[in-house]
Parts: structure tokens; sequence; C-alpha cells
């Protein structure tokens, strides 16, 4: 009893350094040391797409690891960033080429996020996602009668004329408007002749399936948008098929890692008090 006492009374006491031993272990211990091998990848698109450097990344480790045969990536995002989005459909068209890449709409598959899928070798939805929105849009605000009641006035000094298109300080110049309109319909041309090409659909048909309209999965697979309506499950089991895995892998991530992912935000301001340091 006396041992077991003693043994909980130094938990507790040195606990703190404990717990920043095991962390820096793992802050320093390869990633590939903890975790099991694997021959089929998970991929994940959430949220606003504003940078592709993370997700590029990842699918360019995938396309290089040979081990890896196969990747599904899980898709709810709204969309964003079109020089992003593009990014990433450019790497994903690459993975495509080489490996089994399917592509599952688990909520929102609209706009930048679509066309980011849109080279995957198959494309399931779920059936209760939103699809589609292919279009572009530029917006801005006009704050020039707020920052004259505050007594703000901006000052420019420029050289081209249409250095400040999109400008939020005044209303835009006619000649303004028009250069934001030809570039957003020249962005538009090309989103629509890519995902026509991807998805071997009519061109000139496009109103059907493209002008931002939102579809439902159903409505994507009439369309030719999506492949096929299903779950996470069966998107799963194709890339499965598709690789053609005889012992299918699944890429998880290491429980440890997820331990001390979930706990780095409370441990980093433990961190602080534990080293007496002061934030100013």
């Amino acid at each position: 009893m006396n041992f077991i006492k003693n043994f909980f009374k130094f938990l507790s006491t040195y606990f703190k350094a404990i717990f920043l031993i095991a962390f820096i272990i793992w802050l320093f211990t390869p990633a590939e040391e903890l975790s099991e091998p694997y021959n089929l990848a998970k991929v994940s698109i959430r949220g606003d797409i504003m940078d592709s450097s993370e997700t590029v990344q990842r699918l360019l480790e995938i396309y290089e690891d040979d081990s890896i045969k196969g990747v599904l990536i899980n898709i709810d995002s709204g969309g964003g960033s079109m020089s992003a989005s593009v990014e990433i459909a450019e790497m994903v068209k690459r993975v495509a080429s080489k490996k089994a890449v399917v592509s599952y709409a688990s909520g929102t598959f609209a706009s930048g996020s679509y066309y980011s899928a849109i080279w995957s070798n198959l494309i399931i939805t779920n059936r209760a996602s939103l699809v589609g929105s292919i279009g572009v849009i530029f917006d801005g605000i006009n704050y020039k009668e707020l920052a004259e009641k505050v007594g703000v006035f901006p000052q420019v000094a420029k050289a081209g004329d249409f250095k400040e298109s999109g400008t939020a300080s005044r209303e835009w110049l006619p000649h303004e408007r028009a250069e934001i309109e030809r570039v957003v319909k020249e962005s538009y041309n090309m989103f629509v002749s890519d995902v026509a090409l991807a998805r071997n659909l009519d061109i000139n048909s496009s109103n059907d399936w493209a002008n931002a309209h939102i579809f439902t999965g159903e409505e994507a697979l009439k369309l030719g948008l999506v492949d096929e309506v299903g779950t996470i499950l069966e998107a799963q089991e194709r890339v499965v098929e598709l690789s053609g895995v005889q012992n299918p892998i699944w890429e998880k991530e290491d429980e440890v890692d997820k331990f001390f992912k979930s706990l780095s935000t409370k441990f980093a301001v433990e961190l602080l008090y534990l080293f007496d340091y002061k934030l100013r």
C-alpha cells in the first residue's frame, strides 16, 4: 500500500515534468516511427480554401510514395481563392494519373472545393450535400461616406489607369469596373472549360450545370457533375477497388499523436507557467 501511495504522490508531484518529457519525445520523434505502414491515404479539405500549400504538399507526398496506392479526399468546403483551388486541382490531376483518387463530398461541395476535385478518378457525394456553384465572384465595399464622417481621406499616388481597380475608398470608376468584370468573366470561362473537360460535359449546355447553380447530390449526379451518390464507407470501398490493393491498410493518425495534438494548446499555456514566462 505504501508503494502505491508513494507512486501516486510522485506522479502528482512531478506530473508536469513527466508530461514535458513525453511531449518533447513526441515532438522530435519522426512521424513514420509512430505510425504503422499503410497503402491507402486520406486527405481532408474543410473550410475556406485560401492557402493551398498544406494540401498540395500532402498530395505531393502521396504522389511520390510508391507504397501508397490510393487516396480518399474528404471535402466539406464552400470554396475560396480561385488560384488556391486550381493549385489543388492540378495536384489532384497529377496524383490521379498514377494512383486511385476518389473525392467524397461529405458536406458542401461548391465553387473552389468542387474545382479542386474535378480531376479525381471518381467523385462521390452525400445525397444531402450541396454541389456546384460553378461561378466566380469579386466583391468589395465602399466606405467613402463612413470615412468622410470620421474625417479619414485616402491619399493615392499611382501609375497605370487600372492600378486602383477594386479600391474600397470610393465607388469604382466605369473603366475600373469593366476591368474587374473582364477578369471575372475570363476566370469563369476557365472554370467552366476545365469542368467540361474533366467531367466530359457539353460546354454549350453549361448554363444548365454551371452559372453558379446549386444542386443536391442526386441532381448533380443526373447532370454529370459527380459519379455516384453514397456514403463515406462506400467511398472508401471504391478507393480499395480502384487501387487494386489486396490487403488494404488505411492511414490513421497515431493515438499518441492524436492525444498530444488535442492537448497542445493547453500544454503551451502550462509551459508558460512552468518556466515562469510572461507575455508582454
